[in-house]
């Protein structure tokens, strides 16, 4: 982004003022520094407006023209880099205003009927709705590779955690796909929080919209504000659609579950790439090195990723604290809105598609799962229901089971090396097929009720998504 040389005096908004502020109060209270990139929403919306003012007489057809071009014009500046954005002109409303009116006369009514409360009502909104779509694109790009990655290991099971204890066996791909079903409700709410947002507030003005024959149905159209039939969808109370970033709040507190979500993957690739588990190995492209240890290979995106996180609640919180006590209507608090959702949605995306990345460049180390994997205390479970298929109520096998961990414990030998008789000297209700409990694959196809892990059910699972995800 290019600036201008500071100004020695900032415009004056109005005829009220004999003089602008303060050089300190003008470069405090600038917005230009990060609320340029709202500028193609800006000339979208402002294209609209245009386009309904010569609708109701305001503007002849020559002076839109003169105003659709003037905007081409710029728009090529800004893409080429050559537009100078000035700070004396506080925002990006000004600046394109401003300069539109440089190069036409027509662009000084262009403001005709609107404020800049509703004007950057107006712009947030177009961007959180381009924005959502950009993150349900990375999200879903997330999904393809962990769904990718499931695939590549369709075999590999490796022990199912809880209270970092091992718990029972899961297949890798039935891991993978608990985040791909995760990823997907971030999308849902990312969807809602982008349809609630997909209200047009333009013709509020300033906080009690005007006297002028306003078509704000057309404007909305125009700019895609419309329900599933068509139908434009216009903000009800002027007061309502220039104060409130409630949409904003859901697509931060859609963003920090994202982030959550991402900080959990992140804390199991770390967990599994370590010596002491040793389940995967990430590629060099996505790791870095010690500037002491020759040795070392660490996994920084992803711990950048969980760290990141952090930042990314912070942000929910300030927008929350923001908005708690504000006065109707508009607020210059306001301001402080898009430095936070912004940062949001930059960390959120790059996140999505570092980790993508990362995910695509990893491989599982099969021989090394099968051995956590082969630990027999995993079938434990599987132990007791074997039981229960004998009759045997549940919390009388379980309590016998653990009565054989026990015994296994003190023998000092495993689960499955413990002979039928010690089982039955335990419980009759052991019987000679005991042994068969504990073969691993016999175990994983038993598991055939939805959602779990079995061997048949995770390949549903990884075609079902694959299909979805195409």
């Amino acid at each position: 982004m290019k600036h201008s040389s500071p100004a020695s005096s900032v415009v004056s908004r109005s005829g009220r003022f004999a003089s602008g502020p303060a050089a300190d109060v003008a470069a405090f209270s600038e917005s230009i520094c990060f609320d340029w990139r709202l500028w193609r929403q800006d000339i979208r919306g402002s294209l609209a407006h245009a386009a309904m003012l010569q609708r109701i007489g305001v503007l002849t057809r020559k002076e839109l023209e003169a105003i659709r071009k003037g905007f081409q014009s710029i728009e090529a500046d800004i893409e080429a880099g050559r537009f100078q954005w000035n700070p004396a002109l506080e925002d990006v409303h000004m600046n394109l205003e401003s300069e539109l009116t440089r190069r036409t006369p027509a662009g000084a009514k262009l403001h005709t009927g609107r404020s800049r409360n509703d004007q950057v009502a107006l712009d947030i909104r177009l961007w959180l709705r381009d924005e959502c779509a950009a993150v349900d694109r990375d999200l879903a790009d997330l999904q393809k590779s962990l769904v990718e990655f499931g695939q590549r290991h369709p075999e590999v099971i490796l022990p199912g955690y809880t209270h970092l204890q091992r718990g029972q066996p899961v297949y890798l791909a039935h891991h993978a796909l608990a985040y791909v079903e995760m990823l997907s409700r971030d999308r849902e709410r990312f969807s809602e929080a982008s349809a609630r947002a997909n209200v047009c507030p333009l013709g509020s003005g300033a906080l009690a919209g005007s006297t002028l024959p306003l078509d704000r149905e057309f404007v909305a159209q125009e700019l895609g504000f419309v329900d599933a039939k068509g139908r434009p969808r216009i903000t009800q109370n002027s007061m309502d659609a220039v104060s409130d970033r409630d949409f904003l709040v859901e697509f931060c507190s859609a963003a920090a579950l994202s982030a959550i979500h991402l900080s959990r993957l992140a804390e199991d690739l770390i967990l599994w790439a370590t010596s002491e588990f040793n389940f995967i190995r990430i590629a060099d492209a996505y790791t870095t090195g010690s500037s002491l240890m020759p040795q070392k290979k660490n996994p920084d995106v992803a711990e950048l990723t969980r760290g990141k996180t952090g930042r990314v609640v912070g942000n929910l919180m300030s927008l929350l604290t923001l908005l708690k006590g504000l006065p109707m209507t508009y607020n210059r608090d306001l301001q402080e809105d898009k430095e936070r959702v912004f940062d949001t949605a930059d960390t959120v995306r790059s996140c999505l598609r570092l980790m993508a990345g990362m995910i695509r460049n990893t491989s599982a180390k099969p021989e090394v799962c099968a051995r956590a994997s082969a630990d027999p205390q995993l079938l434990a479970t599987d132990l007791a229901d074997h039981l229960v298929l004998q009759g045997v109520p549940f919390r009388q096998a379980h309590h016998l089971v653990g009565a054989v961990v026990a015994l296994a414990e003190t023998a000092g030998k495993p689960l499955d090396a413990i002979t039928t008789e010690e089982f039955r000297s335990i419980s009759t209700a052991f019987g000679d097929d005991i042994g068969r409990v504990f073969e691993l694959r016999r175990a994983m196809a038993k598991r055939t009720s939805t959602g779990a892990p079995g061997t048949a059910g995770v390949r549903r699972q990884l075609a079902a998504w694959s299909r979805r995800l195409k």
